[in-house]
């Protein structure tokens, strides 16, 4: 592409974790050209003030964050509070790509958005994440399911996935789809960096409070994203799906190392269950499942688009056991962007993103 084919693109929320990660990606993508970067109390610093590891962009004056300053942009990424993407996209032009990094416009059930949220649902736009399989029951061939991202071409409204249900959805998805898990008992728990929280100050993410400890939150069925993953699974595929979700901050920045378990169906042997995941991910750019025997960990996606994946049968329990690491501000939150953005705009997949990590 020459310059003047180049797609502009705007970052609204630029101070803060994902709207920084979201800069970062942007900055090498071949097919962009980054745009007005904005902010709320840090409107008139500079980029480099507030993002110092962002030096390409150091120089860039944070505006404020209005539709004026957005709307003339091919694409427009919102890394805003939750509650504050839909009133902002609805004073945007309907030919640009407004991608929502925040919640507003995830959920389909407006009485889950109001449970959950406390507030007025915003709407539903077409979901962000391209790998989700969709099967109208279990026992689907998920070789040949319909994804998430056949519906993506085109649009010019995504909602981003929040990063513990992209974790989640990619580690349990294959069974529900093929049939070989029960849906209605999911036990799923969560070790979460602390960047998932975003930047603002609060006691127990002081360094003081964090360092040496690891904190339980959202327990007892109150998490935010538990409808989202429940939404995810019964595109996969379950009628009923029924979860116990306990996420928990562990000392490090970055990165989700989900467990999530759930019973085997009667009569499903563990090669068929191997085989599920095996069909489903055969293709896919950024879900890896490793090799037998070999357990996925944060530090292997540290930076990278990447969602490793491993399975097993607990037989003893008579449960599927699979394990998912990804980093949090990457597939699980500015990489989905990029990769839904990059699919909308009819661009290749996998252009901008890597699933090399950083070691150590």
């Amino acid at each position: 592409m020459s310059s003047s084919q180049l797609v502009r693109v705007a970052v609204a929320g630029a101070s803060g974790y994902a709207g920084g990660e979201t800069l970062r990606l942007l900055a090498a993508h071949p097919f962009v050209e980054i745009g007005t970067v904005t902010a709320h109390s840090n409107a008139g610093s500079s980029l480099g003030e507030v993002q110092p590891h962002l030096r390409g962009l150091a120089n860039r004056i944070l505006e404020p964050t209005t539709p004026e300053a957005l709307r003339e942009h091919d694409v427009v990424v919102l890394a805003l509070p939750h509650g504050a993407s839909g009133k902002m996209a609805a004073q945007l032009p309907d030919d640009v790509l407004v991608v929502d990094l925040g919640a507003d416009h995830r959920l389909e059930s407006a009485s889950d958005w109001e449970q959950f949220y406390g507030s007025a649902h915003a709407g539903t736009w077409p979901y962000g994440l391209p790998e989700l399989i969709h099967a109208e029951a279990p026992g689907a061939d998920v070789a040949t399911a319909a994804r998430q991202r056949d519906k993506l071409p085109g649009a010019r409204r995504i909602a981003v996935p929040g990063c513990n249900v992209t974790a989640v959805t990619l580690g349990l998805q294959p069974g529900v789809a093929a049939g070989v898990v029960e849906s209605e008992d999911i036990v799923a728990v969560l070790a979460n960096g602390y960047s998932g929280a975003g930047k603002a100050l609060k006691p127990h993410l002081l360094a003081s409070e964090a360092l040496g400890a690891a904190q339980p939150y959202g327990v007892g069925g109150t998490h935010r994203h538990i409808p989202e993953i429940l939404q995810n699974l019964r595109a996969a595929g379950a009628a009923q799906p029924g979860i116990s979700f306990t996420p928990t901050l562990v000392p490090m920045a970055r990165g989700i190392l989900a467990t999530v378990t759930a019973p085997l169906v009667t009569g499903v042997d563990p090669e068929q269950v191997r085989a599920a995941w095996e069909a489903a991910y055969a293709d896919e750019p950024f879900v890896h499942l490793l090799p037998e025997g070999q357990w996925p960990s944060t530090a292997m996606t540290l930076g990278a688009n990447t969602a490793c994946v491993q399975v097993t049968v607990d037989a003893a329990a008579r449960r599927v056991v699979t394990v998912t690491a990804i980093d949090n501000l990457v597939k699980g939150t500015a990489g989905a962007a990029i990769q839904s953005m990059n699919l909308a705009l009819g661009l290749r997949e996998t252009a901008g993103l890597i699933t090399e990590g950083v070691a150590p």
